[in-house]
């Protein structure tokens, strides 16, 4: 089984700044080209799983039914074009828990599989930050950096290590990992 993690903010939908949170549905914004790409992915077997840290819900800055309802609209969105998610999930403590399902650490990662029983042949973490690709390396996931989000290919000399891919978009990544991997 093939199998792939999206982050959400950055990825799929428009970076909203660092330490800025998406906190209501009138706020989240599908980026250019990122349904194409799910439904791309989605169309060559991949399974797709958001992973995504919403540490906003700990902090208090909006409520766990706001990040539902984004939830909602973003899959409605998404299945209107044919470009289905398998699965939501979210990480919604603050960095001081220490969760093990707050990336840069790779819980949610495990849960998943272990959740619906999968073992994937091959798996990707598409991700904007650096955290995505600390926890998709110590999963052991291939790390796919998008430049749509947090990170910068201005940083590259300060990151930690070298993505297996980097790519501007979604949409870009998708072509790439479906035409070599699909």
């Amino acid at each position: 089984m093939k199998v792939i993690f999206l982050d959400r903010d950055g990825v799929i939908n428009k970076y909203p700044g660092d330490r800025e949170y998406i906190k209501n549905v009138k706020e989240f914004s599908f980026i250019a080209g990122s349904i194409e790409g799910i439904k791309k992915l989605k169309e060559k077997g991949f399974k797709l799983f958001v992973v995504s840290n919403q540490a906003g819900v700990a902090k208090g800055i909006y409520s766990k039914k706001n990040l539902d309802q984004i939830d909602q609209k973003m899959l409605r969105t998404l299945k209107k074009y044919s470009a289905q998610i398998d699965a939501v999930y979210y990480c919604t403590h603050r960095e001081e828990d220490d969760c093990g399902c707050r990336k840069p650490k790779a819980g949610l990662l495990h849960k998943i599989l272990s959740d619906l029983n999968i073992k994937p042949e091959i798996s990707f973490f598409i991700g904007d930050s650096f955290r995505d690709m600390k926890a998709a390396q110590s999963f052991g996931a291939k790390t796919v950096l998008l430049l749509s989000g947090k990170e910068k290919i201005s940083n590259r000399n300060s990151w930690e290590f070298e993505p297996d891919y980097i790519f501007d978009n979604l949409l870009l990544a998708a072509h790439y990992i479906c035409s070599h991997y699909g």
